[in-house]
């Protein structure tokens, strides 16, 4: 009796996880359709464009028809392309991107995932979607293809390592890698306790990093239709471009959400006295307010070289995001001890 409860149990733990996965998923695919749409109208706005105002009202369905048209398409694979390989890539591209929002805190209950080591989970998980890209662009059998995908493999193996270690001084002013811990340290109350501030300069470079590894504009190289048509996706069509497509749009969901939590305060409020607002309606605030800032970017800035790119990576942010580490250590040891 006591072995069937318990597996009754934890079929009913499955069972509720996989619903309330299913119900994130859509939140999610909701969330990119949308971001689609409202990228479009804001760059349309900043540079004197329309923007989708054609299908549905105010063209609010114009993403959802370009999703349904992408479905319907046909699926070919090149001929001498690695079949395994090819179906594989937007697959493992896609996974990560959707896994590492496990572990993101929206308020002080709301999340799916409280690990010890969530900053690292993310760091970690997120690096597979850089060897899905090159095995898309190998498997491709395309040279054009093939280069999208290792100029995406240098790009974003230069990035991650900035990236981390822009982060390494809010771990050092937390005292943890629990994003929670992280969010629970920056509440003092008011915003120049937010990690944003003493850690300006790991905020700039996190920032710089993220457009590289999301591959948008002004780092958007991997698929730079001037000389590479379309870079690492180029042979793809139907669902498993969607699926490329979709991945980006769910990463820019992660690094809105990461940014939040690591440098905004996550939940809290800007000022003591407007706690009363729910703190989940700051986390949004502050998570749409990221997202228009990487539309802004989109709108503003031209595709930059790969010497540039490459330069700014290893010249620029490396050792000011390690002069930042010191800086952080060095504050600890002075004034915090």
């Amino acid at each position: 009796m006591g072995a069937w409860l318990h597996d009754s149990m934890t079929w009913g733990n499955a069972v509720i996880i996989f619903l309330w996965s299913a119900v994130f998923l859509l939140v999610v695919l909701g969330f990119v359709t949308y971001a689609i749409y409202f990228e479009r109208k804001v760059i349309g706005w900043m540079q004197l464009r329309i923007g989708p105002n054609r299908v549905g009202p105010l063209g609010l369905l114009q993403t959802v028809a370009d999703i349904f048209k992408l479905l319907i398409k046909e699926d070919t694979i090149p001929r001498k392309a690695d079949r395994f390989l090819f179906v594989l890539a937007p697959i493992l591209c896609y996974v990560p991107a959707f896994a590492v929002l496990a572990v993101i805190p929206y308020s002080e209950k709301l999340y799916f995932a409280d690990l010890n080591v969530g900053l690292l989970y993310y760091a970690a998980l997120s690096g597979i979607s850089t060897l899905a890209i090159v095995l898309g662009g190998w498997a491709s059998n395309n040279k054009y293809a093939l280069l999208g995908g290792m100029r995406s493999a240098a790009q974003m193996i230069s990035y991650e390592v900035p990236l981390v270690i822009s982060v390494v001084g809010v771990i050092m002013l937390s005292s943890s890698l629990n994003l929670k811990d992280i969010v629970a340290a920056q509440s003092g109350g008011w915003f120049w306790d937010w990690n944003f501030i003493p850690q300006i300069i790991g905020f700039v470079i996190f920032m710089i990093a993220a457009v590289s590894e999301l591959n948008r504009t002004p780092f958007d190289l991997p698929e730079a239709e001037s000389e590479l048509v379309a870079g690492y996706h180029v042979e793809y069509s139907g669902f498993r471009f969607a699926f490329f497509m979709l991945s980006e749009y769910v990463y820019v969901y992660a690094i809105a959400a990461l940014t939040t939590v690591l440098f905004l305060g996550g939940w809290h409020a800007p000022a003591p006295f407007l706690d009363f607002v729910p703190g989940i309606l700051w986390f949004v605030l502050k998570f749409a307010f990221i997202v228009f800032f990487l539309f802004w970017i989109r709108a503003s800035f031209p595709r930059i070289r790969v010497d540039q790119l490459m330069g700014l990576g290893w010249k620029v942010l490396l050792p000011v995001s390690l002069l930042n580490v010191f800086l952080t250590a060095g504050y600890l040891e002075l004034f915090v001890k």
